[in-house]
């Protein structure tokens, strides 16, 4: 085995920031509508409450099919080449979608946007960039990405189809696209090699065994769940907005305050609760404010400045749900199988976001905007009682440990040594890889045994 400077290169540098940059604007695109298509689409042919919510939740019924096909085909011709093709779908989609003039074009343009399911692509290629030794520190640069994308798009989304519509909204995106088009070929550099990497990519091998598993299971429904009310409620928070006095071209203001507010709020809580081990009772604790927050904005009691009390409330819980589902999932996974049940987490995430968005627009049709928020704080209540008993897992992390090449039958005994070493709790050599992964517990791993299996095993 080998260990290798944990600095970046100046080649990751670049991967890491035009790929990262490129996720980000994709996702702002899909989530600037969120805050404005309720309010905008009213104008269009054959709008109703339930085909506006189809319009919202829709590209996550295409994202959900085509995701893993798209990783996949990546493996096969090439990251760069199915990046792009996505993107082009995306920014087809976007054309579609500001062209339209009827709800049913509009529908059909955010499915074309969601058909260009390049996420797994972009993250294949990032880890073909970087190295084992920087590539988790290079997918939180992701993640992190996402979450700035959404707080800019509940700000830059009502700014821009105020002052240009909804169209505009569209066309905006086409543009960050296109910008995504260019980065992707003269700033991202060519890879230098094409693989599977199991912290990245879906293997159909080990998907049976990562669903049977009832830990995964419970956060594959949180995400499901929580990206299901999201949507949903944005059939309706709009309108409560406006309600309240608040212009249209005012909304981005109000939810800039909302999420600056609610990141603060929700920081110190994950330093404590990761710094205790009380991440599964926090998460607990969000789902719980989720649904007393929903329940408050569906009862007289959000009007006046209780509307913003309980959007906080909300946005927090919503906040620190996004940042700790990950973490427990890649602390969960087993040993070389965390890309696969990311893959899981991910088609959960986009069937609860078209399904939410097809929901909430049933409800609001049927019985109006009070039916939305109780509708979603029920479901918010039924899934705290299922995550009540969730067991605070364990503190362990990740590790990829690059293999030299070593002889297939030593393969077996580095599998025993590695397991026998304090601390280190899974291990999944695959010599084809010539990588091994590991889950360590880092308050209890020997470091100076681990330290001596860095030099090449002899037959």
């Amino acid at each position: 085995m080998r260990k290798v400077s944990a600095l970046l290169l100046a080649s990751e540098r670049r991967a890491i920031s035009g790929l990262a940059g490129l996720y980000a604007s994709r996702m702002l695109g899909l989530f600037m509508v969120l805050p404005v298509l309720a309010l905008y689409a009213d104008t269009l042919t054959g709008s109703t409450p339930l085909l506006i919510g189809v319009a919202l939740g829709v590209y996550g019924l295409t994202q959900a099919i085509l995701q893993i096909p798209f990783g996949l085909w990546s493996d096969r011709i090439g990251r760069k080449p199915v990046i792009a093709f996505g993107l082009v779908l995306f920014a087809l989609g976007s054309m579609v979608a500001a062209s339209a003039d009827s709800i049913g074009a509009m529908i059909a343009g955010r499915a074309l946007q969601g058909s260009g399911a390049v996420a797994a692509a972009i993250m294949a290629l990032l880890a073909d960039q970087t190295r084992e030794q920087v590539r988790t520190a290079a997918m939180a640069t992701i993640g992190l990405s996402i979450g700035v994308a959404f707080a800019l798009a509940m700000v830059i989304g009502p700014w821009l189809a105020a002052w240009a519509g909804l169209a505009g909204v569209f066309w905006f995106t086409v543009l960050l696209t296109l910008l995504g088009l260019l980065v992707l070929w003269q700033w991202v550099p060519p890879a230098p090699r094409r693989q599977r990497h199991r912290d990245v990519s879906m293997d159909r091998r080990q998907l049976k065994s990562v669903m049977a598993r009832p830990d995964l299971w419970r956060l594959d429904t949180s995400i499901f769940a929580l990206h299901f009310v999201l949507m949903a409620i944005f059939v309706a928070v709009p309108y409560r907005l406006l309600e309240a006095g608040i212009s249209a071209a005012h909304h981005g203001l109000a939810y800039l305050a909302i999420m600056g507010l609610s990141f603060v709020a929700m920081l110190p809580l994950m330093i404590v609760a990761e710094k205790r081990q009380r991440i599964a009772r926090l998460c607990v604790l969000a789902i719980g404010a989720i649904a007393v927050s929903l329940a408050g904005l569906g009862l007289p009691v959000s009007e006046g400045y209780w509307l913003f009390v309980w959007l906080f409330i909300f946005f927090t819980g919503f906040n620190l749900l996004e940042a700790t589902l990950p973490s427990l999932l890649s602390k969960l996974a087993p040993a070389g199988a965390k890309g696969t049940a990311m893959g899981v987490y991910s088609t959960s995430q986009f069937l609860g976001a078209f399904l939410g968005g097809t929901l909430g627009g049933v409800l609001a049709s049927y019985g109006g905007l009070d039916a939305v928020f109780l509708g979603c704080a029920l479901l918010a209540t039924l899934w705290w009682a299922a995550m009540l008993k969730m067991p605070s897992p364990p503190p362990l992390t990740s590790e990829v440990v690059a293999l030299d090449d070593t002889e297939a039958d030593t393969m077996d005994v580095l599998l025993e040594r590695l397991a026998n070493v304090a601390g280190v709790e899974d291990v999944l050599v695959v010599p084809e890889e010539r990588l091994a992964y590991l889950k360590v517990n880092r308050q209890q791993l020997d470091q100076t045994a681990l330290a001596k299996l860095v030099t090449p095993l002899k037959p």
